[in-house]
């Protein structure tokens, strides 16, 4: 110190020159020199003994600012100074006076200069007297010790690290007081405090005021200063500190987290709520499943057990369940009905009762054996549930119990298990309200169901007496009737007449008793009763009895029969056929609607099978009238190969559901009059009819059906629907190739059908054998297969008429459609002439190479074996009466002896048939019937059909053999005796 005290002004540029080698600066020590005071300058004293620094003249805005020196003057004050501004020494002189004043510390405010960059700062000045004795009035101020302090310097050390955004506002005051005025004076200084880092923001208050309701503040700096003692215009400022948020740090806690956190509670939440609503489905759906299988099971017991049975049934069952300790599970709260042993009413007595005074009712239905032959399993079922739903709805109304159905036999009761005083006039209107509806229902059927379906009639036999009745425990228990009364109807329905109903003497005298005497007559014989001998029976008069009052029923069950009956009456059959098809449409017009439909079905599959080829009129104008044109016959266009059209299966995948489309009702009404005049076309044969053309059609309808199904195996027995459409992409992927394409293009098999229809239009009723004896105008033209030609020539023909353009646009669309179709008809009706010699080596040879191993495959292969099936199809189809129920071929084969005998009588036949009839059967199914029924079997296309038929003809030959001389005898019997032997088997 003592070195410096002692410098002189000489000295000057050796220290400037020092201290720019020591700063390391680029300056010179003249440049450094010209930009800072002198070395040594004057602190004086003014009049109020304030010390004062007189700088030199000329001085520059700032002291020396990269070198440090002592300052001396004569006063008691000593000091060093560095990087002062001119400005803060008056504020420092100021502060001294104060210290001076108070005899205690201050604080006050002042720039500092770090490099070329300011900063405010403070100064704490604490004074140093000569004497240790702080009281002393006296004492002498001889030094301060000052404190320079940068906040922004204070302000990095007070967070730790990971801290950040926090905004402090440094704010100072104090009143002076001057000249009796007071000046206030103030700052603000701005921070911003990141972990252990300071940023000085500015001297004013630069916080976010979005943040003022979050401030903290509290005083700073307060020396409790007594202001009265300072000096005039001084004054020692209070420091108060505010501290807010910036937006880093609001930002810093604006995290996920707490959308995550309520993310998941609500997952949760969600969750929770799932589970629940889960268990609840499946409570719910378990519990659905309970009442579904309650509700089924009611169902199933109210059908077969009697309403007091059914209750008793229940009473039982609960009171074994309740014998039995109680299980939590929920299949143990309920238990279907178990009769089988004792296992559902063990230790109970049988549920059975006497019921003294019963009418029980059998209906049979004539006819059905033999129909269902001819028949699909699915139409059967079509006829036995219509017919049986239009009983129950019957026997609802008049509050009949039904008992059962056995096979194709109804059986109903009345007068259990409720008593009802009047049963057996009851049970005899029951019994003829069916009577009428079954002849109602099987009319409208036939137009659904084809020929015949209308000759189905029922048989009906009633009884009174007493019967034991009860459920009959285990396996498929039910409720049973026992007793002589339920054997005595029995033999009234067999022994009974299609559409007559015979009562028994019980039943007659109580219908006496009950002054109904005029219901019933006396037949005129008596009957043998196996185990009761002859018996003295009753018709029921069919209208006497439609009078009857009802007022003994429940007025409820009446008012619901009525409603139901009318209902029954309007109410469609749901057959899906156009047009009029009550009973008062004739046979002939019933088997005309049937084919119609038969026809319709198959071409919305052509217009399905079609896509968007587009009819060329000019064209195909051109194309049919070449056909027949020229000199050739039919005949003559017999091909032993027709190519049919193929499609692949995703053709036929893309195919349109053939029941969405509407063939159009111009088309329809052409088809329904072009059937209608073919219909007329048929001669009144008692064999070679339109009810024979029909009966064919069924069976060619049939088996076509039988190869669509083939391979598709049981539909009853398919577990799921996945397994139903697995084998439904089989089918189609193999059907081409199974069924050498007949079944894959619908031209084919309406072609096949049609011509079923018109294969024997105008036909003459004798052999084509005889016709060329006759020599007539037909046989001078065709030579051979006369009638063949003939049928296929008049059908064509009309088929080509103007009038029939609608139907004939549906049919084809292309001239190569329009060649297959004609190609098809023609050899399929030219295979219907199985008498010519010659075809039928022909067909054989061919057969023979379709279908023998040993053959060489070439290109048309399939099409030669489809032509083939086609022509046996329609040869099987001819004869199918041969090979279906024996009632079935005993009535078609009367009928054509009858065309044949009749023929021979009226001089158009060299032998006798009755001579040869019953050996002449015996060799027809040898050598043609049985064979070709092995045949259909053998090309693999007809599935379990081929069997059926096969089956059916040798036990149809079999009866023959035993019966068919009788038969014959029978025969000429019943020509001989009638001159109306052909009317009475034509429709």
């Amino acid at each position: 110190m003592d070195r410096f005290n002692t410098f002189a002004a000489e000295a000057v540029p050796k220290w400037y020159q020092e201290s720019v080698e020591n700063e390391n600066t680029d300056m010179t020590a003249e440049e450094f020199w010209s930009k800072t005071v002198p070395f040594i300058f004057t602190l004086t004293v003014d009049s109020e003994n304030k010390p004062q620094i007189v700088p030199p003249t000329g001085i520059n805005e700032s002291f020396p600012v990269l070198q440090t020196y002592p300052l001396r003057f004569d006063q008691e004050l000593g000091f060093m100074t560095t990087m002062y501004e001119r400005a803060t020494l008056g504020s420092f002189m100021s502060q001294v006076n104060i210290a001076r004043a108070l005899r205690k510390p201050t604080i006050g405010f002042t720039a500092l200069i770090d490099g070329f960059d300011t900063f405010p700062g403070s100064q704490i000045m604490q004074p140093i007297y000569a004497t240790a004795n702080t009281n002393k009035a006296d004492k002498k101020m001889v030094a301060v010790t000052l404190i320079r302090l940068n906040w922004l310097d204070y302000f990095k050390t007070v967070l730790t690290e990971g801290d950040f955004g926090i905004i402090l506002v440094l704010e100072g005051a104090c009143a002076a007081q001057s000249s009796g005025q007071e000046d206030w004076l103030a700052f603000v200084m701005s921070y911003r405090i990141d972990g252990q880092d300071a940023e000085y923001l500015g001297d004013s208050d630069l916080h976010n005021p979005k943040y003022n309701d979050m401030e903290v503040q509290d005083i700073f700096v307060d020396l409790g200063v007594d202001e009265s003692q300072l000096p005039e215009g001084s004054c020692v400022p209070v420091m108060t500190l505010h501290v807010y948020p910036s937006e880093d740090l609001e930002k810093s806690f604006q995290t996920n987290n707490s959308v995550i956190y309520t993310a998941v509670v609500a997952v949760i939440f969600i969750f929770t709520s799932l589970v629940f609503l889960l268990y609840d489905y499946f409570v719910r759906r378990r519990q659905t499943k309970v009442m579904e299988r309650i509700m089924r099971q009611d169902k199933i017991v109210a059908n077969v057990f009697p309403t007091a049975i059914r209750n008793r049934l229940y009473q039982s069952q609960q009171k074994q369940k309740n014998n039995r300790d109680l299980q939590g599970d929920l299949n143990d709260d309920f238990e279907e009905m178990d009769f089988e042993g004792n296992s559902g009413i063990s230790g109970d007595a049988p549920l059975a009762d006497l019921f003294p005074s019963v009418t029980v009712v059998f209906a049979d239905i004539v006819g059905f054996t033999s129909w269902s032959s001819a028949r699909e399993p699915q139409q059967v079922f079509v006829l036995l549930e219509t017919i049986y739903g239009a009983f129950d709805k019957i026997a609802y109304r008049y509050n009949v119990f039904k008992v059962e159905t056995v096979g194709d036999c109804y059986v109903a009761a009345v007068g259990l298990p409720e008593p009802v005083e009047n049963h057996a006039d009851v049970a005899c209107k029951f019994a003829s309200d069916c009577l009428k509806k079954m002849k109602e229902v099987t009319l409208k059927l036939e137009v659904s169901l084809g020929p015949d379906t209308g000759d189905l009639d029922l048989r009906t036999g009633i009884n009174s007496g007493q019967v034991t009745a009860g459920v009959l425990r285990g396996e498929r228990s039910r409720f049973q009737l026992f007793g002589d009364t339920m054997n005595t109807a029995a033999r009234m329905e067999q022994s009974g007449e299609r559409n007559r109903i015979q009562l028994s003497q019980a039943t007659a005298d109580m219908l006496t008793e009950a002054g109904l005497a005029s219901w019933i007559t006396p037949r005129s014989s008596r009957i043998y009763v196996k185990g009761k001998g002859d018996m003295q029976t009753y018709w029921l008069q069919k209208s006497k009895h439609r009078k009857a009052r009802l007022s003994e029923q429940p007025s409820d069950r009446l008012a619901v029969a009525d409603a139901a009956e009318t209902e029954d009456e309007s109410e469609s059959t749901g057959l899906g056929f156009d047009g009029d098809t009550d009973q008062g449409m004739t046979k002939l017009e019933r088997l005309v609607e049937w084919n119609v439909e038969v026809l319709a079905s198959l071409l919305q599959q052509i217009i399905a099978s079609r896509g968007g080829v587009v009819n060329d009129i000019a064209t195909l104008s051109s194309a049919e009238k070449k056909i027949g044109s020229g000199s050739g016959t039919v005949l003559d266009e017999f091909t032993p190969i027709i190519p049919l059209k193929r499609f692949e299966a995703e053709d036929l995948r893309a195919r349109r559901r053939p029941s969405s489309i509407e063939i159009g009702y111009e088309a329809k009404s052409q088809l329904r009059s072009y059937l209608s005049l073919i219909a007329g076309m048929y001669k009144d044969n008692p064999f070679h009819n339109f009810r024979h053309a029909s009966h064919v059609t069924a069976s060619v309808k049939k088996l076509l059906t039988r190869i669509v199904k083939f391979g598709e195996g049981n539909g009853l027995a398919a577990s799921s629907e996945s397994q139903r459409r697995a084998s439904e992409t089989v089918n189609l992927d193999d059907l081409a190739g199974h069924s050498y394409g007949i079944t894959s293009d619908p031209l084919t098999q309406f072609a096949v059908v049609f011509s079923a229809i018109i294969h024997d239009v105008d036909h003459p009723g004798v052999p084509n054998a005889q016709l060329v004896k006759e020599n007539t105008r037909n046989a001078q033209i065709y030579k051979k297969s006369v009638a063949e030609q003939n049928s296929v020539e008049l059908a064509w023909d009309m088929l080509m008429s103007d009038e029939y353009s609608a139907l004939r646009a549906c049919i084809y669309q292309t001239e190569a459609d329009l060649q297959r179709f004609r190609q098809l008809v023609v050899n399929t009706v030219m295979a219907t002439d199985i008498v010519d010699k010659e075809l039928q080596a022909l067909r054989k040879k061919r057969w023979e190479i379709a279908f023998s191993n040993n053959q060489d495959h070439d290109e048309g292969h399939d099409d030669r074996r489809a032509t083939i099936v086609i022509e046996h199809l329609i040869q099987a189809s001819d004869v199918s009466h041969t090979m279906q129920h024996w009632h079935i071929y005993k009535e078609w084969n009367e009928m054509f002896f009858m065309e044949c005998y009749g023929a021979y009588k009226a001089g158009r036949a060299d032998s006798d048939p009755s001579v040869n009839w019953y050996k002449g059967e015996i060799g027809f199914f040898d050598f043609y019937v049985i064979p070709l029924a092995k045949k259909l079997a053998s090309c693999g296309v007809f599935g379990v059909s081929s069997d059926e038929y096969l089956n059916y003809a040798n036990a149809n030959r079999e009866e023959w053999v035993r019966e068919g001389e009788a038969l014959v005898e029978g025969y000429i019997a019943k020509f001989d005796n009638s001159r109306q032997g052909r009317s009475d088997l034509r429709f």
